[in-house]
């Protein structure tokens, strides 16, 4: 009897850890609003990202306000690595952080340490 309990119960926790690194998880997006010609998102930085999608116009000058209140090392950069933007950020302190939306596509970003990440859709 006990062998079945924890039979059942290693096969909970091996379904719990497949849901957790490969489930689909709701990701937090937003779109930004312009506002005299200029488009701003605030992302807040504690723990991740958010939000850890943005979506930007094409064509419309952009500005995302980063924010850090982790006091993680790992967080304290952000990396556009196709924008040639790698950012300190204060934690704190805003950090505006000009956005070129010439191109379309979807672009990533990410920590100094390449452990969280977040992606820019420019439409």
């Amino acid at each position: 009897m006990i062998k079945l309990i924890v039979l059942i119960a290693g096969l909970a926790i091996i379904g719990f850890i497949g849901w957790w690194f490969f489930g689909k998880h709701e990701v937090a997006a937003q779109t930004a609003e312009v506002t005299d010609n200029v488009q701003e998102v605030d992302v807040d930085v504690n723990g991740g990202y958010s939000p850890e999608q943005v979506v930007l116009k094409q064509g419309v000058p952009a500005v995302l306000n980063f924010t850090r209140h982790d006091p993680s090392s790992c967080l304290d950069r952000v990396v556009f690595p196709d924008f040639g933007i790698n950012r300190a950020l204060p934690k704190g302190q805003l950090e505006a952080i000009k956005i070129d939306t010439s191109k379309a596509g979807e672009y990533q970003w990410a920590c100094g340490m390449d452990m969280f990440h977040g992606k820019l859709i420019i439409k």
